[in-house]
């Protein structure tokens, strides 16, 4: 599946998401995103801008491994903010450009 890009705020996102379908928190479980990197792939992602300032910049990613277990990942997009679990999902929407 081709992933989808969208500009909306984070709660927005997260609940349009949810009505597709993608209710698991990966936030909480990063070492997932880290371990299973050739097995998820990456079918909604949304980015917020602020106007005013860089530091309100948001992503949302909305994932799906082959488990099937649909889900999303939420991160501020600050050289600060990047964690092993963005970096590993950036490596994947590198991959699937590819």
């Amino acid at each position: 599946m081709k992933t989808k890009y969208h500009y909306a705020s984070v709660s927005k996102a997260l609940e349009e998401l949810k009505l597709l379908g993608f209710d698991r928190d990966y936030n909480l479980d990063e070492d997932f995103i880290v371990q299973n990197v050739l097995d998820i792939n990456i079918v909604h992602v949304y980015r917020y801008e602020g106007f005013t300032n860089p530091d309100d910049q948001a992503i949302v990613y909305g994932i799906e491994p082959k488990n099937g277990q649909k889900g999303v990942f939420v991160s501020g997009f600050t050289p600060n903010a990047i964690t092993d679990a963005l970096r590993a999902l950036i490596d994947i929407q590198i991959r699937q450009r590819e």
